[in-house]
């Protein structure tokens, strides 16, 4: 299927959302494909969204690598920019600033998006152009505009930082090699899970986890619309859409930047011009700002914003703080603590 095929021109809410709702519901069940028909067999149409699962296992030695290496600067190649300069621990490894601006680098096109969840996602950065995160990676760390690096540099460097050759000796057979920091970035990308979040505490039968406002708030997010493209275990991630369905976006600039064509970046098919992956919306209160662009600074004005692009309604204020209050509710932990 071509990925195009994804977005709201040639989707229709039926079996294309069952089918969505489904892959959310079931992330991490690849290896039991009975189970996930019973889940579609099951599926209630009426309950978009369900509980988010626990981190897929992972090799706990390569996760602990890969989250050092993740904050560290000797993996790029002039050793000054980690990927944890973008995307920040404390806020939700995401960038508080609508583009990242590191010394010694241009400023990024897109907003860093948060890290969370990403192994739940269907499509890799905004534009959706990666199917899996050793494909992103691969590309990140060869960009000069990135790490400016490769694989083989980052590992003669740590090879020179005290501890890493130890620390490799410990978690693989064959040690530090290129394959081998890769394989730890990975697994820790893999690990970033944010279960237990209130909401997920509401859907598994415990009621008074949420407020009466996120109650309310989570009824209007339904009944607007919002889960024909927010649904399964993540709100989100797992298809295509345009922005600007209802009404243009992109007038005020008219699209003029790279950054705002989306898909198209990748197919160049006039279709897929303005289409960006849906976003998660889990931990969604601590990412701000808000789009691919960074335009948004606060969750009122993107719950706003996407009511009129994307459904063509002017939300009540009333409304838009009942929504933001369900969103408050997706804010989940990591390993048991508060990101």
């Amino acid at each position: 299927m071509e990925l195009g095929t994804w977005h709201a021109s040639n989707r229709r809410v039926g079996t294309a959302l069952a089918v969505a709702l489904v892959l959310g519901c079931t992330a991490g069940t690849e290896d039991r494909p009975t189970q996930q028909l019973d889940s579609l067999q099951a599926l209630d149409m009426s309950e978009p969204l369900c509980a988010l699962p626990e981190a897929p296992r992972v090799n706990e030695a390569w996760a602990a690598l890969g989250e050092m290496l993740f904050k560290e600067r000797a993996v790029s190649g002039d050793q000054k920019v980690a990927c944890a300069d973008c995307h920040h621990d404390g806020h939700g490894l995401a960038d508080e600033t609508p583009l990242s601006n590191v010394e010694g680098r241009r400023a990024t096109l897109l907003n860093a998006p948060t890290m969370y969840n990403v192994v739940y996602s269907f499509r890799v950065t905004w534009g959706g152009r990666y199917e899996s995160l050793e494909a992103h990676l691969d590309d990140l760390v060869k960009n000069p505009d990135v790490m400016a690096s490769t694989w083989a540099i980052a590992s003669e460097h740590l090879q020179s930082k005290a501890g890493y050759i130890e620390r490799f000796q410990a978690a693989f057979p064959d040690g530090l090699t290129p394959q081998n920091v890769r394989a730890a970035l990975v697994e820790y990308e893999r690990s970033l899970v944010t279960p237990n979040a209130p909401f997920d505490r509401y859907l598994l039968g415990e009621d008074d986890a949420i407020s009466a406002e996120a109650k309310s708030g989570y009824s209007l997010f339904k009944m607007y619309g919002c889960t024909s493209c927010h649904q399964g275990c993540g709100v989100g991630g797992n298809m295509l859409e345009r922005l600007g369905i209802l009404r243009e976006y992109f007038d005020d600039r008219n699209g003029g930047r790279p950054a705002d064509e989306g898909l198209y970046q990748k197919t160049k098919n006039e279709r897929d011009r303005h289409v960006f992956r849906v976003p998660s919306l889990r931990n969604v209160a601590r990412t701000a700002p808000y789009f691919h662009d960074g335009s948004v600074r606060t969750l009122e004005g993107a719950i706003q914003a996407m009511a009129r692009f994307q459904l063509g309604r002017e939300l009540t204020l009333e409304d838009t703080r009942s929504i933001a209050a369900f969103l408050n509710t997706l804010t989940g932990r990591y390993r048991g603590k508060p990101i």
